[in-house]
């Protein structure tokens, strides 16, 4: 890198060479005047020449937020799957309405944590917004990658803290309450085997009979369904983790199998409408059922069940939770929700740890015999 010092007019300015401009092939010079001595003229210009040398001098640009966000995630959707795309949109619209009108080049952190705090006030949760953070970080650090910004503002930045929910979930007997109204609906089987699998209500409704087997008691999650704009959108798992083998108890086999036999019956009746798709839960024609439809119906029948108002999602939450406390092995737990770590799976029901620290606690003592105290012969009450 090369650069001058010279006088400009009642004080000095430097020249410095600050690379190759990549349209038209010669070399890019940025100047800068003002400096009272020669020396001070001096020390910035080697400043900016290892600014230089170090890939932190940058083609100044005006393009925005609101124009790079539009350009990045059309090229970037390419790559992902429709509802991840969908979800990065709707991210991107909050993001242009807080900071599209500000130049890339312009953002810095405290911009970044402005706006989210902006997003906040407005009605935003904190997970939503920690949500957005994440594709703008991720779009930004194309930005770098690219040579448009020097450093990405939003890594720095502070996205909000959600507040910590405790899980809502039912008792044994809750959930027994809740399956044993349900027992005579359609899609009893699908509600029981998001009790006893913890499955995701994608999962549930994206299952294929090709992808079960009875005679084994085990089956495969493998496709999901979710909704794009509204749109029922088959698809593969969430991530790799989320593919995964799970086994079936006795009963739960017992009740798919009393559900395929009562969906051959609706073949029958259906006749050549039938959409014959594979999928194990099903309309009467066949065809998917809408993920939002189906909460709706777990809503209706909750609420006529008489037991505590949960999500359907908590279903997922309350298997889980029961299989702690039962002390099936937390690792055991988290791969058959498929979460990508046996920690997320310890920070989500963070609730049930002080049970199972106690129930190690018991299990440890009554192995050991310590002088003057004799062995109990169980685990002591509390």
């Amino acid at each position: 890198m090369a650069g001058t010092v010279e006088k400009y007019g009642k004080g000095w300015r430097y020249r410095a060479a600050v690379g190759i401009d990549p349209v038209t092939g010669k070399r890019r010079w940025v100047s800068k005047g003002g400096f009272s001595t020669r020396k001070a003229a001096s020390t910035a210009l080697h400043a900016v020449l290892t600014d230089a040398d170090n890939g932190q001098i940058v083609e100044r640009s005006a393009v925005t937020v609101a124009e790079y966000l539009d350009d990045w995630i059309e090229r970037a959707e390419r790559d992902l799957k429709p509802t991840t795309a969908a979800s990065y949109r709707n991210d991107i619209g909050h993001l242009k309405r807080q900071l599209g009108s500000v130049r890339v080049q312009d953002l810095t952190p405290l911009t970044v944590e402005r706006a989210y705090h902006e997003l906040v006030t407005t009605g935003l949760k904190a997970k939503s917004v920690r949500n957005i953070h994440a594709v703008l970080r991720r779009a930004l650090g194309d930005a770098e990658r690219l040579g448009l910004i020097v450093r990405n503002p939003a890594a720095s930045a502070r996205p909000p803290t959600p507040d910590r929910v405790e899980q809502s979930t039912w008792t044994p007997d809750e959930l027994s309450a809740f399956l044993g109204s349900v027992q005579d609906h359609r899609l009893f089987a699908s509600f029981v085997l998001a009790a006893t699998t913890g499955m995701r209500r994608g999962e549930v409704l994206g299952l294929r009979w090709r992808d079960v087997d009875l005679d084994v008691g085990r089956l495969s999650v493998v496709h999901t369904i979710t909704t794009v704009n509204g749109v029922p959108v088959e698809g593969d798992t969430k991530t790799n983790k989320s593919r995964r083998r799970i086994g079936l108890d006795a009963v739960t086999v017992e009740v798919l199998r009393a559900h395929r036999q009562r969906q051959r019956q609706e073949r029958v009746l259906a006749g050549p409408i039938w959409q014959d798709r594979g999928l194990v839960f099903t309309q009467e024609d066949g065809s998917a059922v809408h993920p939002d439809r189906y909460s709706r119906w777990f809503t209706t029948l909750v609420r006529k069940a008489g037991v505590p108002k949960i999500r359907l999602h908590d279903v997922r939450h309350t298997n889980a939770t029961l299989a702690l406390e039962a002390g099936v092995h937390p690792k055991v737990v988290s791969e058959r929700l498929g979460h990508a770590t046996v920690g997320i799976t310890l920070d989500l029901y963070s609730h049930v740890s002080p049970a199972i620290d106690q129930a190690a606690a018991e299990t440890i003592a009554a192995m050991v015999d310590v002088p003057g105290h004799p062995r109990a012969s169980g685990p002591r009450s509390a």
